[in-house]
């Protein structure tokens, strides 16, 4: 179990031997340097060097004990702490990464995911927007393939704080979900569901529009479109078509 846990702790910085070192950290506790490198099975010389730099990283603490240097690591939750810091801290400065792109970077990215997973892997990306979510959606539609999609998705949406303003077919659904906009931090507007019965899903966000196809016979699939100049097409699209569904 234990070695299940070595990639996730890497992907958040530490390299394999400071991974594997934190872990057995865990299970013992306080202890010098030759502890660590007889439980984690590597050089003496390397888990020192390692327990060092982790020290100046501030993923261990130090004491002398009888002459000897007794290494400790901090708690899982410190770690899990700086992660978050980072990942904000990298949203942040997305914007001005972005400028530094020359034109010929700045071409249209388009990523393909096929089968469920990869439809909810685009539902994962429009939850790294910095700003709104502007989506046209039938709101059975996502529900019947997805029946914890309010409690996966939508509360997570709320909990980061991403309003979102939506057009949807008028219909059962579509009422039952406008009815609660208020508590998910939404603005729903409904449209004549004849006309407009909506099988695809688009959100667009940032310089992103994500499209999410429930096709029949299990052909589900989802498209991510990076583009400043897609994006902002789409957008004026969406507030046209804002305005005719506002009309009473």
């Amino acid at each position: 179990m234990a070695r299940d846990l070595l990639p996730i702790l890497e992907s958040i910085g530490l390299d394999p031997k400071e991974a594997q070192l934190y872990l057995t950290g865990l299970q013992i506790g306080s202890a010098p340097a030759s502890e660590y490198a007889k439980r984690s099975k590597l050089n003496r010389i390397t888990s020192y060097n390692s327990l060092e730099e982790m020290v100046q990283k501030g993923i261990f603490t130090m004491e002398r004990k009888m002459r000897a240097k007794w290494y400790a690591p901090v708690a899982p939750e410190y770690l899990s702490i700086e992660a978050r810091k980072n990942a904000e801290s990298l949203e942040r400065i997305l914007p001005e990464l972005r400028s530094l792109q020359g034109a010929k970077h700045r071409s249209p990215h388009v990523r393909f995911f096929e089968g469920w997973e990869g439809v909810q892997k685009v539902y994962e990306d429009t939850l790294t927007a910095s700003g709104e979510l502007l989506n046209f959606a039938n709101s059975s539609v996502v529900r019947e393939f997805w029946p914890e999609y309010d409690e996966e998705y939508v509360a997570q949406r709320v909990k980061r704080g991403i309003h979102l303003r939506g057009i949807s077919p008028d219909d059962a659904a579509g009422r039952k979900v406008h009815g609660d906009d208020k508590q998910y931090l939404r603005e729903i507007r409904l449209v004549p569901a004849k006309e407009f019965d909506f099988q695809n899903e688009i959100n667009i966000y940032d310089h992103k529009v994500a499209i999410c196809s429930f096709g029949d016979g299990g052909n589900v699939f989802g498209v991510i479109i990076e583009s400043k100049e897609v994006a902002e097409t789409q957008r004026q699209i969406f507030e046209m078509a804002w305005r005719y569904a506002g009309r009473k």
